[in-house]
């Protein structure tokens, strides 16, 4: 008896009432995700839940419901920052509403990933953010739409016609990134990235092309697109340097933009491997930010997604449907920073610059 005594009491829904001034029934709504609650009284719940330290009983909810509070969210991996920094932040979403987040990495397979969905179907989740393999028109998107879950397709997404769907304006940022380059003096570019069957790399490969040629249409802009692994387009990039190298007047491109984040590692150890440095022989821009490139020498230039905005943005969708909201499916493009740093020059600055030798 005296072990339970010294025990220190769950905090309940009524000590979340208390300390944040409001009714036991307001906490419910606003842990249940309802957004009829005035905002301010709602940031009141949250601060109480957070000193409180107050977490939902499952059990009892659960009971009340055909459906668990639990949030499932699948990525096609967690290796890159990008999608790392999106599990934690839809993570933190979920438990201020109450909800725990199950995440699960499709390592870039599609079968894996409607296997992942599959359980969390058992499971009965309330929801699930899903960042597909390629496109939204998968097998995992048509599982969820066959047996009427409840969904938000972010990342390598467009629109859909029964999922609200957020992702990064990547094609507008593409088109920056050709106007930043073309305004260095560029005129031959090369891009390289993963199979263009995923939407993302369509998006921003005719976001770059289209608006580079509309600005110099005498631009000559080369493609290397390997279909799924990191080791292939390095082969690709060496035979294609090489190639590019044996030609008379050392006709190469100026710049090289990558659609991903491997893709800009992959063409800066292939620079160096040559013994070419950015900006001087070759400039460099990466789709994705990392650490490494605001810290290496020089800094490499890159486009930033808005990880933040878009795992507020699919949380709020999913939260709204989980509480019965109807309408059309709704398709939200954030808009992304693109960073002009040290490895971006203009041409013709080195030793080794790709409009043939200088001197």
């Amino acid at each position: 008896m005296a072990h339970r005594q010294g025990q220190q009491r769950r905090p309940s829904i009524h000590d979340v009432a208390s300390r944040a001034g409001v009714s036991a029934a307001t906490v419910s709504k606003v842990m249940a995700g309802v957004t009829t609650v005035k905002p301010e009284n709602a940031q009141r719940v949250f601060d109480a839940v957070e000193h409180l330290g107050y977490r939902v009983d499952p059990l009892a909810s659960d009971m009340r419901r055909a459906k668990r509070r639990i949030i499932g969210a699948i990525m096609p991996e967690f290796e890159s920052e990008f999608f790392g920094q999106m599990v934690t932040q839809l993570e933190s979403l979920a438990e201020q509403r109450g909800y725990t987040l199950v995440a699960a990495s499709s390592r870039e397979s599609e079968a894996r990933e409607k296997e992942i969905l599959e359980r969390m179907h058992d499971w009965r989740v309330a929801g699930v953010v899903l960042a597909p393999v390629r496109n939204e028109h998968g097998p995992a998107a048509e599982f969820m739409k066959a047996n009427g879950m409840t969904g938000v397709l972010i990342d390598r997404v467009l629109s859909d016609d029964a999922f609200d769907t957020v992702s990064a304006d990547s094609a507008a940022a593409s088109a920056e990134v050709a106007r930043e380059l073309i305004g260095k003096g560029h005129r031959h570019i090369l891009v390289i990235g993963l199979g263009e069957q995923a939407a993302t790399v369509r998006a921003r490969l005719d976001g770059f092309r289209g608006t580079a040629l509309a600005l110099a249409p005498d631009m000559r802009i080369d493609v290397v697109l390997a279909e799924s692994t990191v080791e292939p387009l390095r082969a690709q990039l060496r035979d294609y340097f090489d190639k590019c190298e044996g030609k008379a007047g050392g006709q190469r491109p100026t710049a090289v933009y990558s659609l991903f984040l491997k893709g800009t590692l992959v063409a800066l150890s292939e620079f160096r491997r040559r013994g070419w440095h950015c900006p001087n022989d070759i400039s460099l821009v990466g789709f994705d930010d990392a650490e490494w490139m605001q810290v290496t020498w020089p800094a490499i230039a890159a486009v930033v997604q808005p990880v933040h905005q878009i795992a507020g943005h699919a949380m709020e969708a999913l939260f709204a449907r989980i509480e019965g909201g109807d309408g059309p499916p709704r398709a939200r493009l954030e808009p992304c920073q693109v960073l002009m740093r040290e490895s971006v020059g203009s041409p013709g600055n080195g030793p080794h610059s790709g409009g043939g030798n200088r001197q």
